[in-house]
């Protein structure tokens, strides 16, 4: 099974945990795309990396809540201005495209609070 593990805040992990919130929504940088997509040789964004479920714990403490929450797939999202032109930002002296993926959640796997 190919987990995802992402740090949360407790009122996040609470809405999960009832089933109020069903998507989790990351912002892909630059710094953190090894984990969410997958790229060509020119560094591009060709897809996401596809993942069964996602352990959200809440925080960074030792005895911290945890739960594994299935994912029933991941969609990439462009940022657009009002004109509907992708959002470019310098990361590095490299341009970058902003895109957020959102994770869409299912049923509670296991829990620990």
């Amino acid at each position: 099974m190919e987990i995802l593990n992402l740090i949360i805040k407790q009122v996040y992990f609470d809405q999960i945990i009832a089933g109020t919130k069903k998507i989790e929504t990351r912002e892909v940088r630059p710094t953190t795309q090894a984990k969410y997509v997958t790229l060509n040789d020119d560094d591009e964004v060709t897809g996401t990396i596809k993942y069964d479920a996602i352990r959200f714990f809440v925080g960074y403490g030792k005895n911290r809540n945890s739960a594994l929450v299935e994912c029933k797939g991941s969609e990439l999202i462009v940022i657009t201005d009002e004109d509907d032109n992708p959002i470019m930002y310098d990361y590095k002296g490299q341009e970058n495209m902003m895109i957020n993926i959102e994770y869409k959640l299912g049923n509670i796997i296991e829990k620990s609070v």
